[in-house]
């Protein structure tokens, strides 16, 4: 017995895949798996098949043929094909995760591609059924081109390729916007976009402030946010939030001792900042604010609005150093800042990263994210 894999198009009618089933069957064919791609020209079949040694690839395609099927492509398979389709991608993803410099190589792997290029242009379509070529938006800039001999490309093989360069694309920038940041005092911590693994270590920092502290920071008063509510400060829908935490040197675990929002809204972008007590008044609330506006600047809002009491001079003051003009209005005990915010060269949202043939890097274009008061 040995193994190869078939692929061809049937028409999505029912019954049609058992009448090419059977054909192969009364060959002695084996199918060990099989993955339907919807196409609009018919429902593509992939198989992974175990043939008897009296088959060549000629048998194997008539008998393709008598089962209905049309645009046979037939090819010997090894061992390491017996593991389903999902695991190897979600293997491969995993290797992107670990080095996000390897797109190229995963996306090679993934579709089987003869030739994986680079292109420093936007793509302007991507795959259709019956071609061998692929075009994928690299969201760092650029686009990804596939070609192979054979089969053709699928929708689904598209989707499926397309995930893993935005994956990669994310996890790199995620590594380029994280940063060692070392304060006046010498003290050093590393500063970076915040994931849902952080809740609990945002939890504690939640904990660990004062309640005058987080009545400045949420205006509504002193009360723990709930978790749910923390979860979507961590990870919101349009937004960046970055933490800021001790380096965990010597073995020790790194700890949450501040917590940085930025929240669109409309052309605008709310940002918010709470400081562990302990780590107030040595810098960090401005270096925390400073990438705050970088980046809002980057993704190209008019302004970075901030709401604080009026008696929060600490805040009004972090403000101050950033040496930026500010409008500021008074409604009883609450303070609004505006900070006018220059937009990049060429205007609008810019996306940021540089890209190299067979890599992602850079990363997908962030706006802002958490808002709330400071």
């Amino acid at each position: 017995m040995a193994l190869w894999r078939l692929r061809a198009t049937v028409d999505d009618r029912p019954g049609y895949l058992s009448v090419l089933t059977a054909s192969l069957a009364l060959r002695g064919v084996n199918i060990l798996t099989v993955q339907v791609h919807t196409t609009e020209v018919g429902a593509v079949d992939d198989f992974l098949v175990d043939a008897p040694d009296a088959l060549d690839e000629a048998d194997l395609i008539a008998a393709v043929e008598r089962g209905r099927g049309r645009n046979c492509w037939v090819a010997r398979s090894e061992a390491r094909g017996l593991a389903d389709q999902p695991t190897r991608v979600l293997g491969l993803a995993t290797r992107l995760v670990g080095d996000p410099e390897q797109a190229g190589e995963v996306l090679r792997a993934t579709l089987g591609a003869d030739e994986v290029t680079w292109r420093p242009t936007v793509a302007t379509g991507h795959d259709a059924v019956g071609t061998t070529t692929m075009l994928l938006t690299d969201p760092a800039g650029g686009s990804y081109e596939l070609r192979r001999q054979a089969p053709s490309f699928t929708p689904a093989e598209y989707a499926r390729a397309q995930a893993l360069v935005e994956l990669a694309a994310a996890v790199a920038r995620r590594g380029a916007d994280r940063v060692t940041l070392m304060l006046p005092d010498g003290a050093e911590l590393t500063i970076r976009p915040a994931t849902a693994d952080d809740l609990a270590g945002v939890v504690e920092l939640h904990e660990g402030c004062s309640a005058r502290s987080r009545q400045r920071r949420y205006l509504s008063g002193a009360a723990l946010p709930s978790p749910t509510r923390l979860r979507r400060l961590l990870e919101p829908a349009r937004g960046l939030t970055l933490v800021a935490t001790t380096t965990g040197s010597g073995g020790a675990a790194e700890s949450v001792v501040a917590l940085a929002n930025l929240l669109a809204e409309g052309d605008e972008a709310e940002a918010a900042l709470l400081v562990r007590d302990d780590w107030q008044r040595r810098g960090l609330g401005t270096a925390l604010l400073r990438r705050l506006l970088t980046h809002g600047e980057r993704v190209g809002y008019a302004a970075l609005v901030l709401h604080t009491q009026a008696e929060n001079t600490p805040m009004v003051r972090t403000l101050a150093r950033l040496g930026r003009p500010a409008a500021i209005e008074r409604d009883g005990t609450l303070l609004t800042m505006t900070v006018p915010l220059v937009a990049p060269a060429g205007g609008g949202p810019v996306t940021e990263g540089t890209a190299r043939p067979g890599a992602a890097v850079g990363g997908t274009r962030w706006t802002s994210p958490t808002g709330g008061a400071c």
